[in-house]
């Protein structure tokens, strides 16, 4: 439960800050003996698990440039893709303690967009600091969002007899593009709320094998039980290596992504129910969208902010759509 998630994480912080150690003596039950494996051979053996992952030929002759974001990425990503074949030209993987994400990594593709058209590479990795997420930058130095991933990887396991119940699990922040890309392949989108945790129970629960969210965050449960960077870009990579075709066609051929046009407002008080509250508006603005649109309005589960997510056939569009919510929104709150 997120009760007992957060009670742990508090026992955590704890005792890290005061000098202990997470696995030890001192540590909440439920941290120690979590693996009878020395912890100097779990990495390696992780690796070699992500290594043995990929299903067709090895990666040779691809070339690849990878953000570590100077975190847990830095030691093992370069070795993988190397020993998988891949030359690898490596972003940011000198952490000092104080630089992970700092301007770099899947929050800052920036640099890495960059080297991989300076390169002539053929895909882009980047990682954020512990590595759970990846986003990829196609040869023309594009950022392909977790979105894009998740469809082309469900695309091929759909075409490959791969994917379970022809199912995929995203949250309800997944664009618009990606539900009408699936559907229209015969393959079915089941939504959760945000959060990998949900998407992980929504695949124990329904017997499928991959889901995710749009920051990168990936599970491919037949192969672990959580999101891994390394795993899904090991994954991505053999799709790209397989079928022969760059990353901007393979994605592309997933989805159109739509305009999305996200609004954070403030309101007095936070308050569960304000979608229920707002049905008439956001009744009216969907009506209006008809089929190439869609409305999400939620509140922050942290603080007195209310989310107004609108996609639409235009930018445009999805604008002036927000800001009738957001009117509305605020005649509310008074």
């Amino acid at each position: 439960s997120d009760e007992t998630e957060e009670r742990l994480e508090a026992e955590l912080d704890a005792l890290l800050h005061a000098g202990g150690d997470p696995g030890g003596p001192g540590a909440p039950a439920s941290a120690r003996g979590a693996s009878t494996q020395p912890a100097a051979n779990r990495v390696p053996r992780w690796c070699d698990a992500v290594a043995a992952s990929l299903e067709g030929r090895r990666l040779d002759g691809l070339r690849l440039v990878v953000d570590c974001a100077n975190g847990a990425a830095s030691a093992v990503a370069a070795p993988v893709l190397r020993g998988l074949g891949a030359e690898v030209d490596v972003l940011h993987d000198a952490p000092d303690g104080t630089n992970i994400n700092d301007g770099c990594g899947s929050t800052h593709p920036e640099s890495l967009q960059a080297r991989v058209v300076e390169r002539g590479a053929d895909v882009g990795l980047a990682f954020d600091g512990d590595a759970d997420r990846v986003l990829a930058v196609d040869a023309t130095g594009r950022l392909v969002s977790g979105d894009h991933l998740i469809g082309l990887c469900a695309l091929d396991r759909h075409e490959r007899g791969r994917l379970p119940d022809d199912t995929v699990v995203v949250t309800v922040m997944t664009n618009l593009g990606f539900r009408l890309g699936m559907v229209e392949r015969g393959i079915t989108v089941v939504d959760t709320q945000v959060g990998d945790r949900y998407v992980l129970e929504a695949l124990e629960a329904g017997g499928w094998a991959l889901g995710g969210e749009q920051s990168g965050h990936i599970i491919f449960r037949d192969l672990a039980t959580t999101g891994d960077g390394l795993l899904t870009g090991v994954q991505v990579l053999d799709v790209v290596a397989r079928t022969g075709r760059p990353l901007s066609e393979l994605a592309d051929a997933a989805m159109t992504q739509l305009p999305q046009v996200l609004h954070n407002v403030r309101v007095a008080r936070r308050d569960p129910s304000v979608a229920d509250r707002l049905a008439g508006p956001i009744a009216a603005v969907e009506a209006d969208l008809g089929d190439q649109g869609r409305v999400l309005v939620r509140p922050s589960g942290t603080e007195p902010v209310v989310r107004v997510m609108v996609e639409a056939s235009t930018a445009e569009t999805a604008e002036q759509a927000a800001q009738r919510l957001v009117a509305a929104l605020r005649a509310l709150d008074g």
